[in-house]
């Protein structure tokens, strides 16, 4: 099988070594990989702010880039959710667009759950010498309904350690937009987070969306917490 990366904005423009993680992985298990050099965002910013022509524009293209794809595979629940839920709501009025994006959406994976509900894959190898908590992205979860798929593969790392966060599931406040506009909030909301990480007494944070970790990052870092995040994707790389 040949899968297709759809590579999320933060991690092409921020965190390289997660694109690089995923393609280290699926060479591991002997998929080959295609990366469209031509991809762009898929819309979620602009559809989550309410600019929907917008989202269109952005919709149409990257069916037009990935239609033609086995499988499309990304490291982030958020913009998966985009693709499977709101593509098709975006053309609910365009039966021929309706139609592709209905399409593609059937074939676009979220990583854990690509290697564990469509290959059967829970354990890859990897090696991590530490105790790591889960953060549950809100898409993820509520979306994509992926909440089991990490974990299997966690408890698969050798010498890693699951430990489970108090409201593993809560937000943790990011919310794209949602941060900037409101940032008392937000801050708020990443103190609890980052007071259940303390609490569980793990060394490592990890994640489906390099956003969430992002956020939950730079809070531990201005309180001056050793603690470190990483996304899913390196920790099976290891």
């Amino acid at each position: 099988m040949r899968v297709t990366l759809f590579v999320q904005c933060l991690v092409d423009s921020l965190y390289p070594e997660v694109g690089e993680a995923m393609v280290a992985l699926f060479d591991r298990i002997g998929l080959s990989v295609r990366v469209p050099v031509d991809q762009t965002c898929c819309g979620q910013p602009a559809f989550n702010a309410g600019y929907r022509q917008a989202a269109r524009v952005a919709a149409r293209r990257f069916i037009e880039i990935f239609e033609d794809a086995e499988v499309v595979v990304c490291p982030s629940g958020s913009c998966v959710s985009t693709v499977r839920h709101h593509y098709p709501e975006l053309f609910a009025s365009d039966e021929k667009w309706y139609d592709r994006a209905v399409g593609v959406g059937q074939r676009t994976f979220e990583l854990s759950q690509y290697l564990v509900d469509v290959l059967g894959i829970d354990d890859l190898g990897a090696r991590y010498d530490g105790k790591v908590t889960y953060h549950e992205s809100c898409h993820l979860l509520r979306g994509l309904g992926v909440s089991e798929q990490p974990r299997r593969l966690i408890r698969n790392i050798r010498q890693a350690e699951l430990i489970e966060m108090k409201d593993a599931d809560k937000c943790c406040g990011f919310g794209g937009t949602f941060a900037a506009k409101y940032p008392d909030i937000s801050v708020a909301m990443v103190d609890e987070k980052i007071s259940h990480i303390l609490a569980s007494g793990a060394d490592t944070v990890t994640g489906c969306d390099i956003s969430c970790l992002m956020n939950i990052q730079g809070r531990l870092s201005r309180i001056g917490s050793p603690v470190k995040t990483i996304h899913l994707a390196q920790l099976l790389a290891g």
